[in-house]
């Protein structure tokens, strides 16, 4: 433990002392005195009735600002909002950020979320409802409508007023949303813009007048694709008729992409990698499904081995290798199916990455199946002195890889065609289906060679 995080347990276990000696000033001087990710962490610690003594000790205000960054599960937050005061929680809403209160009200049942909404005041129960009816996961469901707008016809020292007026309940200052008599959005003037241009100055001489707006309807994962090509801070929100709505901001879209990573990772591993549970009951049965699933899977590969006993009983050095095979193939299916699905994400032009994708990954699977093939043909051969055995080993090896790296990129691509993840064509999938191809193939091609070799 380096010398910052033995100062942080020193001060986070004299918060603990404050709390449990009641000394009130003291403990709201340390406390407000940590970053507010430190306030978290300190807050996770504690036990219920700790935290129901801190509620007392803060203003929902103080314990908004800490709230927003927390990042736990819907359960715990349900318990969390349960121990305050129901007043309390609803006043602490009302005081963070739109988007973040609409993520935490959006894990609540409808009966609390009602509960919450009927304490608050009518202008934030009112601004809170018009982001709860969109979409999950779409551009409108992760928008906040704290941002700065000035109108078009304002001078640079009124939109700078405008701001300095407004700052306070903005999620960022850095860019301000320029509108038109009608709340359409016709520019964006950056903050820098602001402060080197005179006062004098137009705003709608300074502005830029072609601003990149996402639609309120969009996917969230393409609204982090156009922050990442753009590289902002934050980009507006627009209905079809380019009024503007809200703005998504950069820390939000962090989210986004840790959820995607979270989810594509469980998809390839065929587990929920997010689970916070450390009951070994509930993580079983949690896993098991997929792993139920994979073992009826897997036994078709066993029947088509069985199909084969007459092959194996003649030629007992064919059982040698059928792991080796069904092994590497495998491991090329589920390498081809994590490109598959990264460029999935990445790319905008479906129908052209569906080509360009197969193509690419029948000419992968050549050139490894190729090289996998030759090398095994040739450790075959000289290992066992049987190049004709050799031959039928590589070969299949060859036609395995080839299929296992049409498999692990086709059928993502198939899966979200018809709307579904890509990512749940998990890894273990992928891998099992590659050895009932790979055994297929295998079998097949010793038979039509067995003369030859035994």
């Amino acid at each position: 433990m380096n010398e910052a995080q033995l100062e942080m347990e020193e001060k986070l276990a004299l918060l603990k002392l404050y709390l449990e000696e009641k000394k009130l000033e003291e403990f709201r001087l340390e406390f407000l005195s940590l970053h507010v990710y430190e306030q978290g962490q300190y807050y996770l610690s504690l036990t219920e009735r700790e935290r129901r003594q801190m509620y007392f000790y803060l203003s929902p205000r103080e314990m908004a600002d800490m709230f927003e960054i927390l990042e736990e599960d819907e359960e715990s937050v349900e318990v969390y909002l349960k121990e305050m005061d129901p007043q309390y929680a609803a006043d602490m809403l009302s005081e963070m950020y739109t988007d973040n209160a609409v993520d935490i009200l959006n894990q609540l049942d409808k009966k609390d979320l009602r509960k919450y909404l009927s304490m608050m005041t009518i202008d934030n129960s009112d601004e809170i409802k018009e982001l709860l009816h969109y979409e999950d996961e779409t551009a409108g469901s992760i928008m906040t409508t704290e941002y700065v707008s000035v109108t078009v016809t304002q001078t640079i020292g009124e939109a700078m007023r405008t701001l300095k007026n407004k700052a306070l309940e903005a999620e960022t200052i850095y860019y301000i949303y320029v509108i038109d008599t009608a709340e359409k959005l016709v520019g964006v003037i950056s903050l820098r813009d602001l402060i080197t241009h005179e006062d004098n100055e137009l705003v709608s001489d300074v502005m830029g007048d072609r601003p990149i707006t996402v639609n309120v309807a969009d996917d969230q994962n393409d609204v982090a694709q156009t922050i990442r090509d753009y590289n902002f801070l934050a980009v507006p929100v627009v209905d079809n008729e380019d009024y503007l709505l809200g703005i998504i901001t950069v820390d939000d879209i962090i989210d986004v992409i840790d959820e995607e990573a979270a989810s594509d990772y469980s998809g390839l591993a065929g587990v929920d990698v997010g689970e916070q549970s450390e009951n070994p009951f509930v993580a079983a049965s949690k896993r098991l499904p997929w792993l139920i699933t994979l073992l009826f899977l897997g036994m078709g590969t066993a029947t088509l081995i069985s199909r084969y006993e007459v092959l194996v009983s003649e030629a007992s050095i064919l059982a040698v290798f059928i792991s080796l095979i069904t092994g590497t193939a495998g491991n090329a299916g589920t390498q081809s199916l994590a490109v598959a699905v990264r460029k999935l994400a990445d790319n905008d032009d479906k129908n052209k990455s569906f080509v360009r994708l197969v193509i690419s990954e029948a000419l992968t699977g050549v050139i490894t199946g190729l090289t996998t093939g030759i090398t095994i043909f040739l450790v075959i051969g000289i290992w066992k002195q049987n190049f004709i055995l050799g031959f039928v080993i590589g070969t299949a090896m060859l036609f395995a890889i080839i299929v296992a790296n049409l498999a692990g990129s086709l059928i993502p691509i198939l899966m979200d065609r018809i709307g579904f993840d890509p990512a749940v064509a998990s890894g273990p999938f992928i891998s099992t289906l590659s050895d009932l191809t790979s055994v297929l193939i295998y079998f097949n091609i010793a038979a039509y060679f067995m003369n030859f070799f035994i």
